[in-house]
């Protein structure tokens, strides 16, 4: 079966740090374009990082200095490091692979930056 599942989103005061992860099934994500998109309430989804097979990364300007997108060829995981995280990143972050058909989507994890 091919599918993405997401863990490790919570509730982390401002200024904290959350590790994301990414198990994929059925795909490599060592030769796919994987990454990162958010949503907020009542706002569009939003990419926030991505990293081609070739290992090129991509970032939003919201985040650049403060998330590193990588992977885990051996686990067959994508994460992604957030630091220095503000009330404004809290969304539903959502894992996505680049495939041939479409793009293949995760259930989301919910990150909620709160004091």
């Amino acid at each position: 079966q091919v599918q993405l599942v997401e863990s490790g989103g919570g509730l982390v005061q401002p200024g904290g740090s959350l590790r994301l992860s990414c198990a994929a099934s059925g795909i490599a994500v060592s030769t796919n374009t994987m990454g990162w998109y958010r949503q907020a309430p009542g706002k569009q989804r939003e990419l926030v990082a991505s990293k081609t097979s070739g290992g090129t990364t991509n970032y939003a300007d919201f985040v650049k200095g403060r998330f590193t997108i990588s992977r885990g060829n051996a686990k067959n995981t994508v994460y992604l490091e957030m630091n220095s995280l503000k009330p404004e990143d809290t969304a539903v972050y959502y894992c996505y692979a680049d495939r041939s058909w479409g793009t293949l989507w995760g259930q989301g994890t919910q990150v909620t930056v709160s004091s």
